[in-house]
């Protein structure tokens, strides 16, 4: 029998390049929210992957960008903090990118001096043609010796495995840290508070930016009339403006009811028990710069 491995894993990136869709399918499980629009993911969120001779925990960072305010800040330091616990480092890229931009050579200066392995991850391959992926690989190796380099598209199942054997054969031998049933460290209460503003932000669009966040207040399991267990859940998402806050509920208040019910579909599907939400919507102006609440968003 194979000896048990087991390792900490680091996904890096710049924004928008597909980190969260990553380590969906690759803990097989829907852990980090995914919309298409920059700084989705605000916190370093851990996934779990169990397999017959190892155990990899992920962990999904901020996309790296120049930061405009205090939670900006808080969310490029926690990307690179990550890297200096991780075992392993996923540095994905976009294969659309003719050249290493200043944002991917800051990220291959701050894998340099963690000093860990790194695996560069080639995403939405099927944008290119196979002569610049080439010379765009032949650039990135030049750049910094990757343990290897995997050109993939995120949105493809067939690539899972391919990086997961890449990752294990590259991990020391360890304990499993997390029980063999976990896909995640994050709580209900985080799993609920991702997934309404992910509903949130895929239903805005462009029309409200990045400026809300959400609270979960009330979470409590109880039994319905027919003994089964239901959660009670009354969350609060905050926005910086009063515009913002008609937009969010909408006309009649359909939006807010829009973005409630899919949110509570999602998560009675994760959570595999019904869910009884209630959502409401404050303006809490200057948020993005007040300390209290963006430290919530740093690397625990």
């Amino acid at each position: 029998m194979s000896e048990f491995k087991s390792g900490f894993v680091t996904i890096i990136g710049r924004t928008n390049v597909g980190k969260s869709t990553l380590i969906n399918l690759l803990v097989g499980e829907k852990v980090a929210a995914i919309a298409n629009k920059v700084q989705t993911t605000r916190t370093a969120i851990k996934g779990i992957v169990n397999r017959q001779n190892s155990q990899i925990i992920f962990t999904d960072t901020p996309g790296i960008h120049k930061p405009k305010h205090k939670l900006n800040e808080t969310m490029v330091e926690t990307s690179f903090t990550s890297l200096k616990d991780a075992d392993i480092i996923l540095f994905l890229v976009e294969a659309t990118s003719k050249d290493i931009g200043k944002g991917d050579n800051l990220i291959i200066q701050k894998i340099q001096e963690s000093n860990q392995k790194a695996i560069l991850i080639i995403n939405k391959i099927d944008l290119v043609k196979k002569e610049d992926l080439l010379q765009l690989i032949e650039k990135y190796r030049n750049q910094y010796p990757f343990e290897a380099v995997i050109p993939i598209s995120a949105l493809q199942s067939k690539y899972r495995n391919i990086i997961l054997d890449e990752i294990e054969k590259h991990l020391k031998q360890g304990p499993a840290y997390y029980d063999i049933e976990e896909y995640t460290d994050q709580t209900v209460r985080q799993l609920a508070e991702e997934t309404i503003r992910e509903k949130a932000l895929t239903l805005l669009k462009d029309e409200v930016p990045h400026g809300i966040y959400v609270e979960v207040e009330k979470l409590q399991l109880r039994k319905n009339k027919e003994k089964k267990d239901i959660y009670d859940i009354e969350a609060t998402i905050y926005c910086i403006r009063e515009s913002h806050k008609g937009i969010i509920i909408g006309k009649n208040g359909e939006m807010l009811k829009k973005i409630g019910r899919l949110a509570r579909i999602e998560m009675e599907e994760n959570f595999g028990l019904k869910v009884n939400l209630k959502t409401w919507v404050k303006v809490k102006e200057n948020w993005l710069d007040n300390p209290s609440i963006v430290n919530k968003f740093k690397l625990k």
